[in-house]
């Protein structure tokens, strides 16, 4: 290979003193050069195990699971023979079973990832090896091989494009599998190796490349390629990743510079964060002190078989000997102590981890499968992308929303344009006069232009007449829209022009100039044709000047067939309009109130302009812009201030406002979510005038709000202070309304509390570079305060980074859970962020779905996975969890009591087998089929009363007074499980009369006693009965039964007569008399005091779930009742089943446009009962929002006591 002049002659290091490679230097057609730098094959591995790793890999990750290594810690204790009282497999059988079903799942998953490793490892390509291309396998291809791919096929590897069969090296990719987008993108070889199009050319290609190492970023790539002595710049658009489809080509070239693991697709495969909920961490603490509590009684049980060994223990000696190795009484304690903690265990059971991820699969299939979720439309169903944040979902309290394609359709509609100061698209009435609404004319007729979209729709006429009429600001107006844009043109049949957009945006405004006569036809790399009003024009395209996030605007130089060169730029309205000449300042006036307008109106708009360039000018521009382009460094901003000084002094020609129609149920949903106290923050990329109409449309802001605070200050202090006026206001009218109470408040209490505590409705409304202040770390706190303290809160013009880091301050100060929605990849970060990320399948691609933990395609769903799934998942998962520690508890301490009348010897209770099966067998399906399935109240009522998802939000069902509460009712119930029957046992004899007590059959009745008492008490526990509850609660009484008759059977005892001594034990205890009766009287004692507390509790302090279900109740007697009332030939009111299933007026506030304060009120005193009051008195301790405290009715109270 020829060296350039330009190249060093002495390489840069390719990796660093660390093994990071620093950068990539490719040569084609040279694989021994290439080994050398050990690069990675094109062979991806997603897999985890193999054959051989699979069972030391796959345990060493379980065993890092605390729970697992503990019950591991069990096992080793319970393999010691002088202290273990059970036998090992109490513990190894269960241990063994999760552990296997864990494995089998690992397997299942991996096995799956293996068959997706070799399909596509398998797949075939064609590459050039010494001169003949050659099919080869995926994982062969080698950093830089020259591959040749054709059309619909998948690229194999980041390439770098030489040639195609397309003009000029130009190739169609579609990137679905990358970004989601569904459009196809265009990619152009650089000139010199365009014309390699055979494979002989190609075979003698030497070229070296040095670009930039691996990394994940899809839409950069910095790189110069050196070849006979010259050097040429690559950028992103030379280059065709992995994943990309070509489309439309016939054939390309390309070389290889990233293979398998190295390509960006791979480099973005990164592990999402684990998320956890809630529940997962109080349990986590929870356990940590059961611990510590098992640990206490088993000191206390060794204490006392210490002090039993030293002073009566002793005296039995010769016929009940220490143990061999056990020499002092002391040794005995120490001994017995380990015998405790085994024997104890079972308070926490390994089974309660395996129970909650089968409830949370429940769950989540539930999801899935919930038809009133799926879109019929799109054919997408709901989907729970993870199982493990379920019961999070019923505890949401902030939900930070995107807008352009989570509450709009992101379907864009051009509207309205401002053309040289005049407006258009307004719709007028004959006499000229703005038309109302339902006065709508026809639309503009386009027949007179063959190539119009008959799909588009225009309501002004005016503005095709000055098109006829060659008004020439109008036709440079549509010309811009014709060729300033990177939309690619396909025409499949003549006259057919299909049109592939980056965005929708872009994609409307070319329809729109095709539709007024100004068609875009095709393009190249070089140049544009549009059809201009019948008649083909080709310009010469000399340079795009790409949009991007920082520059806002995107600009085109062209030149026209008579020799013109013009920049045509499209933009923001903030940063175009610092960009004029100052010549159109009168112009630009009158611009700016259409544009307001157009914002007003909820409008997405963009300023458009042009700029003549001098032919001198712009060869000496080009030659910089080239330079710039080939600089190894600092590429990017060198070419963003060549592109800034040509976008100077530019001419305005209008701007354009396209319509983004909310989705369907927005408004309703956000009433509803907030009536749950439940705050949603708008954070979104658009103008401030646009974000606040779609924020009035969505019924966030409403007129009767006491202010909506604007922050659009530039610097720290002006930021500082308009969010402390915003505070005062809010405190003065506190002040003014609570007559002392606030200042009361302000007094004893943080400035937070006083905030909380506001009276009236305000909302926020900050812009981006606002919020870049706010966002610091001396003012993070003081914006929090302010946005907590409103209703409402929209950011503007934010950016990615901005949203997530929003969602970190909320989480960060505020400990509520956040859930983040939104549709584009500009939302990812913000969904990864949240505790909760929902991704809605839209116009944006799938990369939010992708990063997102439940997916689903309209923003309205969200109000029924919250309210309805949400609410059941986190009821289900806290009664699940109370009744386990309770039944576990009251299992567990029987062990206890028992240690103080058997010389702390530690021997059990129970036989070792009923230890073993009662949390497999006899307790473990009526527990799953309650976590499952049970609910409160039905569907209907958790939509139509929002204030049932606040106890979630206080997380007021499983905290730590609810564990000790639970705890308290096992320990209860195990003191009498025990004591009963002792007593009983004590002085009662058999039918023969022998004596009854003897420890097989003490054991039966405690075990017997014990299974009913749960039994009866989840039956208690169970609001929602089905066919698989009672099958599991009754089948579980009689597989104890059976089982309990089979172990002291005659058979087992023939066939195992070591391990089933006790023949005919359970047969001649139960059929005593006295033991039913013993067993009735304990489950009586055990379950009387449960139904006293919870009736009184009913009666004295219901939960505003009792008060629905009353009401509930009613209703279905007032409808039995009118029907009886009907067969009886009375004549009744026509009344239909809807004024019994809905508050009435529900449905009128909603169609009113009002924001619901009227429902707001009455549902926040809905049970005025007491319930409310100690709802809010939580919610103010927590510092929660406390606005609807002090809302008071008593109508709705009223209504429920009927």
């Amino acid at each position: 290979m020829t060296v350039p002049r330009e190249m060093p002659e002495k390489w840069p290091r390719v990796r660093a003193a660390g093994g990071a490679e620093e950068e990539r230097r490719v040569r084609a057609n040279a694989r021994e050069y290439n080994e050398k730098f050990q690069y990675a094959s094109n062979c991806i591995k997603t897999s985890k195990y193999n054959i051989v790793t699979f069972l030391p890999v796959n345990l060493f990750e379980q065993f890092q699971e605390v729970a697992n290594t503990y019950f591991l810690f069990l096992l080793i204790l319970q393999l010691i023979p002088q202290i273990s009282s059970l036998s090992w497999f109490t513990t190894i059988v269960p241990l063994v079973l999760v552990l296997t079903i864990t494995a089998v799942k690992d397997a299942t998953d991996d096995y799956f990832r293996h068959k997706s490793d070799n399909q596509v490892n398998n797949r075939q390509s064609q590459v050039l090896i010494g001169g003949v291309l050659r099919q080869e396998q995926w994982m062969n291809v080698r950093v830089g091989d020259i591959i040749k791919l054709e059309n619909n096929q998948f690229v194999a590897a980041d390439l770098l494009l030489l040639s195609s069969s397309e003009p000029h090296g130009l190739c169609y990719i579609e990137t679905a599998e990358l970004d989601g987008e569904t459009n196809m993108k265009v990619r152009q070889a650089i000139p010199v190796t365009s014309e390699l199009g055979d494979t002989s050319k190609l075979a003698r290609f030497d070229g070296e490349v040095i670009c930039e190492p691996p990394n994940n970023k899809l839409d950069k790539f910095g790189g110069t390629l050196y070849w006979k002595e010259n050097k040429y710049p690559l950028s992103n658009q030379n280059m065709l990743l992995r994943g990309c489809v070509l489309r439309n080509t016939e054939w390309c070239f390309g070389l290889v510079i990233f293979a398998g693991p190295d390509t960006k697709l791979m480099q973005n495969s990164g592990r999402t964060k684990f998320k956890r909920t809630s529940i997962d961490r109080l349990m986590n603490t929870l356990v940590l002190w059961i611990f510590g509590f098992l640990v206490c009684m088993g000191v206390i049980l060794a204490i006392g078989n210490a002090i039993w060994e030293h002073e009566v223990g002793v005296c039995f000696q010769i016929y009940l000997p220490w143990d061999e190795g056990v020499h002092s009484a002391f040794f005995s304690g120490f001994l017995s102590f380990w015998s405790y903690i085994i024997i104890l265990n079972t308070v926490v059971p390994i089974s309660l981890y395996v129970s909650v991820e089968v409830i949370r699969l429940g769950h989540s299939y539930f999801i899935n499968w919930d038809k009133k979720m799926y879109c019929a439309k799109r054919r997408t169903p709901a989907e729970a992308r993870t199982t493990t944040l379920n019961e999070e979902l019923g505890q949401v309290e902030y939900i930070f929303s995107d807008k352009t394609g989570t509450l709009t359709q992101n379907i864009m509609v051009f509207s309205k344009c401002s053309v040289n100061g005049h407006s258009y698209g307004d719709v007028q009435d004959v006499l000229g006069h703005k038309a109302e609404l339902g006065e709508r004319p026809e639309p503009v007729d386009f027949s007179f232009n063959p190539l119009a979209d008959p799909r588009f729709q225009f309501w002004d006429p005016s503005l095709l007449e000055a098109v006829k009429l060659g008004d020439p600001h109008v036709h440079e107006f549509f010309r811009l829209l014709s060729l300033c844009h990177t939309v690619m043109s396909e025409e499949k049949d003549e006259g057919e022009l299909y049109y592939k957009a980056q965005s929708p945006d872009e994609g409307a405004l070319v329809a729109a100039a095709r539709n007024f006569g100004f068609v875009f036809r095709s393009r190249t790399p070089k140049t544009i044709t549009v059809h201009e009003l019948g008649r083909a024009i080709t310009y010469q395209l000399l340079a795009i000047l790409d949009f991007n996030n920082i520059r806002k605007r995107m600009s085109v130089i062209v030149r026209s067939p008579e020799g013109r060169i013009r920049l045509y730029c499209k933009g923001a309205d903030t940063i175009l309009l610092e960009r004029l000449h100052p010549l159109t300042q009168d112009l630009a006036n009158v611009t700016t109130d259409h544009l307001n307008e157009y914002a007003g109106e909820g409008l997405r708009t963009l300023v458009l302009a042009y700029k003549d360039l001098e032919e001198s000018y712009y060869e000496e521009w080009s030659e910089r812009l080239h330079r710039a382009g080939s600089a190894p460094e600092a590429r990017e901003d060198r070419l963003a201030r060549l592109y800034d000084e040509v976008e100077h002094d530019m001419l305005l020609l209008g701007a354009t406002a396209i319509e983004d129609k909310l989705q369907q149920g927005v408004p309703e949903t956000i009433a509803i979510l907030t009536l749950a106290n439940i705050k949603i923050w708008v954070l979104t990329g658009d103008k401030q005038e646009t974000a606040v109409n779609i924020g009035y449309s969505c019924k966030m802001l409403t007129d009767d709000m006491t202010e909506v605070f604007v922050v659009t200050g530039h610097t720290v202090l002006e930021v500082r202070e308009e969010l402390r006026k915003a505070r005062e206001k809010m405190m003065d009218a506190s002040r003014s309304v609570g007559n002392g109470f606030y200042q009361e408040k302000l007094s004893s209490s943080k400035l937070t509390s006083v905030l909380e505590a506001i009276a009236g409705e305000y909302a926020l409304v900050i812009n981006g570079h606002s919020l870049a202040h706010a966002l610091e770390a001396d003012m993070e706190v003081e914006f929090l305060e302010t946005a907590c303290a409103c209703k409402a809160v929209i950011c503007c013009r934010v950016t990615p980074l901005q949203k997530a880091q929003v969602v970190e301050l909320v989480k960060k100060y505020k400990k509520a859970v956040t859930l983040a929605i939104g549709d584009g990849a500009n939302d990812v970060s913000m969904i990864k962020t949240a505790h909760i990320g929902v991704g809605i399948s839209g116009q944006e691609g799938i990369q939010a779905v992708l990063a997102s933990d439940y997916s689903f395609s309209q923003f309205k769903f969200l109000q029924r996975l919250l309210l309805v799934h949400g609410r059941w998942s986190y009821l289900r998962m806290c009664k699940f969890l109370c009744y386990f520690f309770y039944k576990n508890f009251a299992f567990t301490m029987v062990h206890f009591w028992f240690g103080f009348f058997c010389g702390f010897s530690a021997q059990t209770v129970y036989d070792q087998y009923f230890i073993t099966l009662y949390n497999i067998v006899y307790t473990s399906l009526p527990v799953l089929a309650m976590g499952v399935f049970d609910q409160d109240v039905p569907e209907q009522r958790s939509m139509e009363y929002p204030k049932l998802y606040e106890p979630g939000q206080l997380n007021l069902l499983f905290n730590k007074r609810e564990f000790f509460i639970c705890i308290a009712q096992g320990i209860y119930t195990s003191v009498l499980m025990f004591f009963i029957p002792y007593g009983v046992f004590a002085d009662a004899t058999r039918d023969d009369g022998t004596q009854l007590a003897d420890y097989q059959s003490f054991a039966v009745t405690v075990a017997t006693s014990l299974v009913i008492v749960v039994s009866v008490q989840i039956g208690l526990d169970t609001g929602f009965w089905t066919a698989i509850n009672h099958f599991f609660i009754w089948g579980s009484l009689a597989a104890y039964f059976a089982i309990l008759f089979a172990m002291h059977s005659d058979g087992l005892f023939q066939m195992f007569p070591n391990q089933f001594r006790f023949v005919g034990n359970a047969q001649n205890t139960l059929a005593q008399p006295t033991v039913w009766l013993t067993i009735a009287l304990t489950t009586v004692v055990c379950i009387m005091p449960v139904v006293a507390f919870r009736f009184l509790k009913l009666d004295l302090k219901p939960e505003l779930s009792d008060t629905v279900r009353y009401t509930q109740l009613v209703r279905k007697k007032q409808k039995t009742q009118h029907r009886c009332m009907r067969r009886a030939g009375r004549v009744g009111s026509r009344r239909s089943g809807y004024a019994f299933s809905h508050q009435e007026g529900f449905g009128e506030l909603i169609m009113s446009g009002k924001n619901m304060r009227l429902s707001s009120l009455a549902l926040s005193s809905f049970a005025a009962r007491p319930s409310t009051g100690w709802i809010e008195t939580l919610r103010k301790k927590k510092g929660s929002d406390g606005s609807t405290a002090g809302s008071p009715s008593g109508v709705a109270d009223k209504m429920l006591k009927v």
